[in-house]
């Protein structure tokens, strides 16, 4: 099953990173988070991947051009202009890049990439700049089962403040940044059927309205909860937080050994 990565936003509120390069290339512990994202669809056995690009989308082409070259030992014969790699460690992935756009909506970069999709055959889709502990298996075997057009993860988003409980007055309880207020947000792994690629019009579709505010009213639209770990990197804030978990060594998402 192919995995289909929006990369190509402009990631506006982290700016002081992402002047540079592409929100999905701002790194955590090292790596990009678009690889942290990759390693978890690969965890699961979900190595073929369509990445769509618009700003600054020549950084990601770089990134995977060079991969195999930056995480090898190798012998440089300057004599013959050769290259011999010595140990590896690559990934077992198949990474196709693809020029969306720079103004291209998520709608639009999905269409774009349709023709590198089977027909026949399911997918998934996620976006470049969040992570979590999800069961991707287990999603895509619920996908399966209802039979459906499309299948989106449901996550409670983590709280950015402590929460008092009061009563008459006095605070009874403390409760260092809750989860959400219980309601249910878009956790942006997607498991979708290709049909659902007729409903984009064009560049300017963007796939949370239309498209995905129509297969929620014809009912083909499920929803699994997950009540793990999920965070997205919108601001230096958040990629700081997820940055310390990794520090840690007890960073939720790295399922992966």
């Amino acid at each position: 099953m192919k995995v289909v990565l929006l990369a190509g936003g402009l990631g506006t509120r982290i700016s002081e990173e992402s002047h540079l390069k592409p929100k999905p290339m701002i790194e955590i512990g090292g790596r990009p988070i678009l690889w942290h994202i990759m390693k978890l669809y690969s965890h699961y056995g979900f190595n073929d991947f369509i990445v769509c690009l618009g700003y600054k989308g020549y950084v990601v082409k770089e990134y995977f051009a060079n991969y195999v070259l930056h995480n090898a030992d190798l012998t440089v014969d300057l004599a013959k202009g050769a290259l011999e790699y010595h140990a590896t460690n690559h990934e077992p992935w198949r990474v196709t890049l693809v020029d969306t756009g720079a103004e291209t909506m998520t709608g639009g970069r999905l269409k774009r990439v349709a023709q590198y999709l089977d027909p026949d055959e399911p997918f998934c889709l996620t976006y470049g700049d969040g992570v979590s502990d999800i069961d991707l298996g287990a999603l895509v075997e619920f996908h399966k089962a209802h039979g459906k057009q499309a299948t989106v993860s449901a996550v409670s988003p983590p709280g950015r403040f402590g929460a008092l409980e009061i009563i008459d007055g006095a605070v009874q309880r403390f409760i260092e940044k809750p989860p959400g207020d219980n309601g249910l947000i878009n956790g942006g792994f997607f498991v979708l059927q290709p049909q659902v690629i007729e409903r984009i019009k064009d560049d300017s579709t963007v796939w949370e309205l239309e498209p995905l505010e129509g297969l929620a009213r014809e009912g083909q639209l499920m929803a699994r909860p997950h009540d793990g770990f999920w965070a997205a990197m919108d601001t230096l804030r958040d990629k700081n937080t997820l940055e310390a978990l990794w520090a840690s060594g007890e960073a939720p998402w790295r399922l992966w050994k």
